[in-house]
């Protein structure tokens, strides 16, 4: 059985390609860890309002690459039997990979929800969106990389059960058919948002191929954490190569 990990960072903004990570954590069966590190930018306002983590908090803080607990990290993380596990696991894998660490496998909870969500009832896919929609009781703070984890490890034990339920298999063949589905761009299923909001990708594409069309040559300008929709709205429109 491989070993499940699971972790969130947060960060000093929403771009990989420029943000780094100022607090990460973790959980495995045997182990809980979090910490706060400084980052190679300053902290702005706009990221503290959201984490309330400050730079006067980290000012005194270790760089992630240059902590005692950063080489426990990268080798428990790339370990071939170790299994990561995030919610929108994209940005949390492109955020460490500029750490140079690069797991060997990983689980996105937020592409599995999506491709369990075959009746396309579940509005959004945000993790405390989901903590709240699917009742998930637990004490963890929102925006605070343990909080999220313990969030995490909840979520992905519904979706395991739910998999496992679905699909007729057992926990091992469950984890590993997650790992699938998360290494693939998954299809969005409904617009939350513009002028088809509530409406399914689906739908739009029978009514509005035009604005299809168009979404599309804005993801492909500007193509950061847009893989998902930018293989949505080509599959809909036949271009999938």
């Amino acid at each position: 059985m491989k070993k499940i990990i699971f972790f969130d960072t947060e960060t000093t903004g929403n771009e990989p390609k420029k943000d780094f990570v100022c607090q990460l954590a973790y959980k495995t069966d045997t182990v809980t860890f979090s910490e706060l590190f400084k980052p190679l930018i300053p902290i702005p306002p706009e990221a503290s309002a959201i984490t309330h983590i400050t730079n006067k908090m980290v000012a005194d803080k270790p760089a992630f690459k240059e902590s005692d607990n950063y080489g426990t990290i990268k080798l428990l993380f790339e370990d071939p039997n170790s299994v990561v596990v995030a919610h929108n696991a994209k940005f949390d894998l492109a955020i460490i990979a500029k750490e140079d660490i690069l797991p060997a496998n990983f689980i996105c909870t937020l592409r599995v929800a999506r491709y369990l969500d075959k009746e396309n009832v579940i509005p959004q896919y945000k993790l405390q969106y989901l903590r709240y929609y699917l009742d998930i009781e637990i004490e963890a703070e929102a925006h605070d990389a343990l909080g999220d984890v313990l969030v995490l490890e909840k979520l992905f034990e519904r979706l395991l059960a739910k998999i496992m339920k679905e699909e007729s298999i057992d926990e091992s063949k469950a984890i590993e058919r997650m790992i699938e589905i998360s290494s693939k761009p998954s299809l969005m299923n409904m617009f939350n948002f513009g002028k088809h909001n509530g409406k399914t990708v689906e739908e739009v594409a029978k009514i509005d191929r035009n604005y299809l069309d168009w979404m599309l040559t804005q993801k492909e300008q500007n193509p950061e954490n847009e893989e998902d929709w930018i293989h949505t709205l080509k599959h809909y429109l036949g271009k999938l190569i």
